[in-house]
C-alpha cells in the first residue's frame, strides 16, 4: 500500500477536530489522550444457498482517558460528538479519575513520536453496496451445485485519530473485506460433510468468491461417508485456518509482556522453545497487514520479532509492562492495562513447500482444515483443547485416502511447534481471520498432534 497523508483527508480532519475540542474541554485539569473512530461496517449473510440478511452500520465514537494528580486515571466513551455530549464525556471521566486511587506504576502518557503513514485502505471496501457483496456470495454459491451453502461477505473500514495533551497527534485509516463460507454435502441418512474456505484482504477485488467456493465444495464432496478413527497421536498437516487458531493462545497469554511479568507465560527469552523453522513476528507496518500504525496509547508500531529461528526473542508490551520490564513499549496496547500487550498483526514465516508436498511427505496422518471451540487449559504449558471441523482427512502413503469423523484434541501448542517437531512449512501463507484478530500464516506439517476423543467426548 502507498503512504497516506492524513493532512489531505477530510475524514481524518473531522476526527482531529473533535479530538481537539475534547482536549480543549479538559484544559489544564488533567492529562488526557483522546481518540475518535469513524467508519462503516456491512455484512451480507447467506444460508441454504440464499442471502437472508443484509446489515449496514455507521460507527462513530470518542474515547477519552484522563489522568489527574499524577496517577489517578479513568476512561470513558461516548457516541455523541455534539458539544453537550463531549462536555459530559470530559466531566464524567475527570470525576471518575478523582475517585480512583493513585497508581504507583503509572507509566505516563506517550510522548510525541514519528508514526509511519500506512494506508491499508481501499475506498471500494467502504463504498461496497449490498449488490457488490451479493456478487461475491453468488460466485461462492454457484460452485456448490447439489450442495447447501452458508456464510457471509463482510466489508468494513474507517478512520481513527489520536490527540493527547503531551502533543501527540496521529491518524490512520484501514479497511477489511472478507468472504467466509461453507458448502455442505448431505447424503440420504448419512453424515453431512462441510467444506470451508475464507479469503481476507484490505481490498474488495481480492474477494474471489468462486475460488473460495471451489475450495469449500471440493472439501465437502470429499468429506462424505467419513470413517471413525481411534484417538491417539497423529502426524498432521494443519491448513492455514487451523494454524491461525492454534497461534491465538501463545499470542494472547504467552508473548504478552504483562503475563510474562506475572509468571503465567510459557516464554523463556533466549531459549530455543520452538523448531528452528519457526519465525514469528508482529508487524502492522507490513504491506500485507491490516492494522494501524500506532497502538491505543499512541505508541508507534514497528516490527517486533517474537521467535527467530526457533529462539524466543521478544514480547509485546504496552507502556505499563514495558516500564516494569525496563524496556521500550512495542506499540502493542489494545487500550486495556488489565490485558497488557497483544501482537495483533501476527506473521508466521512461510516456507517453500506446497501444501500438496506437505501431504506427500506423510506416511500416515491427518489433514486438518480448521480447529474450533478452542479453550486454553493451562497458559504456562499452552495446553489447549478443541475440535476439528469443516474437513478432516486421513493421509496414507502421502495421499489423502478418506474423510474422518471430527475429533477432539488436547495438545500443548508450544510442544507441537517445539524443536524437531515442525516437519514442513507451506508456501501458502495468507491472511486469516480468527477469534483473536488477523494473522498471516502458512500451512504446517507437524510430527505429532494429540487427539483425545471424538467430537462428542
Amino acid at each position: 500500500m502507498a503512504a497516506w497523508d492524513h493532512a489531505d483527508d477530510a475524514g481524518a480532519q473531522r476526527c482531529f477536530a473533535v479530538c481537539d475540542q475534547v482536549v480543549a474541554l479538559v484544559g489544564d485539569r488533567a492529562e488526557a489522550v483522546v481518540t475518535r473512530t469513524t467508519g462503516r461496517s456491512a455484512l451480507t449473510r447467506f444460508a441454504n444457498s440464499r442471502i437472508h440478511q443484509n446489515m449496514d452500520g455507521e460507527e462513530d465514537h470518542v474515547r477519552l482517558r484522563v489522568v489527574v494528580d499524577g496517577g489517578r486515571s479513568a476512561q470513558a466513551t461516548t457516541t455523541r460528538t455534539d458539544r453537550t455530549g463531549l462536555e459530559r464525556l470530559v466531566e464524567g471521566a475527570i470525576a471518575a479519575a478523582r475517585l480512583r486511587p493513585v497508581d504507583p506504576d503509572f507509566p505516563g502518557l506517550a510522548a510525541p513520536a514519528p508514526v509511519v503513514e500506512l494506508d491499508h485502505y481501499d475506498e471500494a471496501v467502504v463504498a461496497a453496496s449490498p449488490d457488490a457483496r451479493a456478487s461475491v456470495v453468488a460466485d461462492f454459491v454457484a460452485t456448490g451445485t447439489g450442495l447447501e451453502s452458508a456464510g457471509y461477505c463482510s466489508t468494513e473500514g474507517g478512520v481513527h485519530a489520536l490527540v493527547s495533551t503531551t502533543g501527540h497527534r496521529c491518524a490512520s485509516r484501514t479497511t477489511m473485506a472478507q468472504v467466509d463460507g461453507i458448502h455442505r454435502a448431505v447424503l440420504d441418512g448419512g453424515h453431512p460433510a462441510d467444506g470451508y474456505a475464507q479469503i481476507t484482504s484490505s481490498r474488495l477485488n481480492d474477494l474471489d468468491g468462486r475460488r473460495a467456493g471451489e475450495i469449500a465444495a471440493q472439501k465437502a464432496r470429499a468429506g462424505t461417508d467419513p470413517i471413525s478413527l481411534e484417538p491417539g497421536s497423529y502426524e498432521v498437516v494443519l491448513e492455514a485456518k487451523a494454524v491461525a487458531a492454534l497461534l491465538l493462545f501463545p499470542a494472547w497469554l504467552g508473548f504478552n509482556g504483562k503475563a510474562h511479568a506475572e509468571g503465567t507465560s510459557f516464554v523463556h527469552l533466549g531459549e530455543a522453545q520452538f523448531d528452528e523453522r519457526i519465525d514469528l513476528w508482529d508487524d502492522a507496518t507490513d504491506p500485507r497487514a491490516l492494522g494501524r500504525s500506532y497502538d491505543a496509547e499512541g505508541t508507534p508500531k514497528r516490527r517486533i520479532d517474537l521467535v527467530r529461528r526457533g529462539v524466543t526473542v521478544g514480547l509485546a508490551h504496552d507502556r505499563r509492562s514495558a516500564a516494569l520490564a525496563g524496556v521500550e513499549p512495542t506499540g502493542s496496547s489494545i487500550g486495556s492495562e488489565a490485558f497488557g500487550g497483544y501482537p495483533s498483526d501476527l506473521f508466521l514465516g512461510g516456507g517453500d513447500v506446497s501444501p500438496e508436498q506437505l501431504v506427500a511427505g506423510v506416511a500416515r496422518g491427518l489433514l486438518v482444515t480448521d480447529l474450533w471451540y478452542n479453550r486454553i487449559l493451562d497458559p504456562k504449558t499452552q495446553v489447549v483443547t478443541g475440535l476439528t471441523r469443516n474437513g478432516l482427512f486421513l493421509i496414507e502413503g502421502g495421499e489423502v485416502v478418506a474423510p474422518v469423523q471430527n475429533l477432539r484434541y488436547t495438545q500443548s501448542v508450544v510442544a507441537a511447534l517445539g524443536p524437531g517437531r515442525v516437519l514442513g512449512v507451506g508456501d501458502d501463507a495468507q491472511l486469516v481471520g480468527n477469534e483473536g484478530g488477523i494473522a498471516h500464516v502458512p500451512s504446517l506439517r507437524l510430527a505429532a498432534w494429540s487427539f483425545t476423543g471424538n467430537a462428542q467426548g
